[in-house]
């Protein structure tokens, strides 16, 4: 009996490792079409659907001009919204009748495309991503109707603390750096936008030579390749040179930068701390994810068990790495009530303090390992997610194996590297700390932590 219930404690153990091996990101085949834009692609059978990704370096919020924040954002909506042939009611009704999805979206370092159909609709699919990127419309109307509604959703923005914080960290923490510039645009920024500014964008940055697709679902590779010269293949390669797609290396905190932001009517405050992170392809990456998981990245995290489950001051307390191609951030965040965030703070520093001095246990290790590693299967499930994942591991240059490379260090990783991972990556004193709250009643317990930059909700931009 003793020795049947080892066998089942190591197969629970084994199981998220065998199932790993089981979804693992297969090689996908390369297609390169006569426009420059390289395509990966897999095959798979099990249902009738297609799932396509696009990333176009260079297109991302990184790339516009200081001060234009928002600008690639309403450049990809825009592409949705009419093009020489077809209305942006069209569209809206053409993707509904076929039952399929056609976004556009805007990160730091790109802009991307995400595509679904059933397979027997795949070819109208492509003909309209096609339309959309080679010939839009950028009508006066739409684009009215776009900046209103961008304006009206940044108003509502600041009316709501906890989505406000995090567009007053990120120009807190990246300042005039490219990465500070914000997808919800400003109020300075959108006064200033024009259509021309959206063209004179989408002209110079969206370009198939730079451009990265991956394709998965059920279709075989020559009628996809038919498909794609036929259609996304006919996106003119420009003659001019690409843009430069080099971007600052990211700022480094030096000593504590900290900002409260006044929203009188604020019955609890809000904060986000933030610091250095890493680069994707650093080889940190499975020691931080182990290490996150336990200090601020599940609902048992040292954090949250602290701050929510303990002593009941939040209903939720969390910490992430983001990271791209030249560095990372850590932040860490939570919310209470105004009279509270004093403890609130105060158990955070004492928590990171904790964890680059002591650590974590070897059982809090393996907690951690197989917490990841039965989580990570669903990452790839869909052929969406494998679509994705291809870009992920092309654009950051990670090899098709980097999937069976994380996953195996993630078995091998021990506590004391996970220490090690926390003496880099939490902070200690160089850090960015932004509040949001009623001024009056936080102000003076806030002084402890130093000397803060008081801003106004009510005024212009972040």
């Amino acid at each position: 009996m003793k020795r049947l219930l080892t066998i089942i404690l190591a197969l629970t153990i084994l199981l998220p490792v065998i199932t790993m091996a089981v979804e693992r990101l297969p090689k996908p085949e390369k297609l390169v079409l006569d426009n420059g834009l390289t395509v990966y692609f897999l095959k798979n059978p099990e249902l009738p659907l297609v799932s396509f990704r696009m990333l176009i370096p260079g297109a991302g919020r990184a790339f516009e001009p200081q001060g234009f924040d928002g600008l690639a954002s309403l450049t990809t909506s825009l592409l949705l919204k009419g093009t020489r042939t077809m209305s942006a009611e069209e569209i809206a009704e053409a993707l509904d009748f076929m039952g399929a999805r056609l976004s556009l979206s805007d990160a730091e370092e790109y802009a991307a495309v995400s595509g679904e159909a059933l397979v027997e609709h795949l070819p109208r699919l492509l003909q309209i991503t096609a339309d959309c990127l080679t010939s839009p419309a950028f009508k006066e109307d739409e684009y009215k109707k776009e900046l209103a509604r961008k304006t009206d959703a940044l108003k509502s923005l600041k009316d709501n603390p906890g989505a406000a914080l995090r567009q007053y960290f990120r120009k807190a923490y990246f300042g005039s750096h490219p990465f500070g510039q914000l997808s919800s645009g400003t109020e300075s920024s959108l006064k200033k936008m024009s259509l021309d500014e959206i063209k004179k964008f989408f002209a110079s940055r969206f370009r198939p030579d730079t451009a990265i697709m991956a394709v998965v679902g059920d279709i075989d590779r020559d009628r996809l390749f038919g498909l794609l010269k036929e259609t996304i293949g006919r996106w003119p390669k420009p003659n001019t040179a690409p843009p430069s797609l080099t971007i600052p290396p990211l700022p480094v905190p030096r000593g504590r930068k900290l900002i409260l932001v006044d929203k009188p009517d604020a019955t609890q405050s809000y904060f986000a701390l933030g610091s250095p992170g890493f680069a994707v392809n650093d080889k940190i990456s499975s020691a931080a994810s182990l290490m996150n998981t336990l200090w601020g990245g599940r609902f048992t995290s040292w954090l949250n068990n602290e701050l929510r489950i303990k002593r009941g001051l939040t209903y939720g307390a969390s910490s992430s790495f983001q990271s791209w191609k030249d560095g990372g951030l850590f932040m860490a965040s939570s919310y209470t009530k105004n009279d509270q965030i004093g403890q609130m703070l105060d158990i955070t520093f004492d928590l990171l303090k904790k964890a680059r001095e002591k650590g974590f246990s070897q059982e809090e290790a393996e907690s951690a390992r197989n917490y990841l590693l039965g989580q990570f299967p669903q990452t790839l499930e869909t052929n969406g997610s494998k679509a994705g994942a291809y870009l992920r591991v092309v654009f950051y240059g990670l090899g098709f194996d980097y999937y069976d490379r994380y996953l195996n260090e993630i078995t091998t990783v021990q506590a004391a590297d996970l220490k090690k991972a926390a003496l880099r990556l939490l902070p200690e004193k160089d850090f960015v700390l932004v509040v949001v709250g009623k001024a009056d009643e936080v102000r003076k317990i806030l002084s402890k932590y130093g000397q803060f930059q008081e801003k106004k909700i009510t005024d212009p931009d972040f």
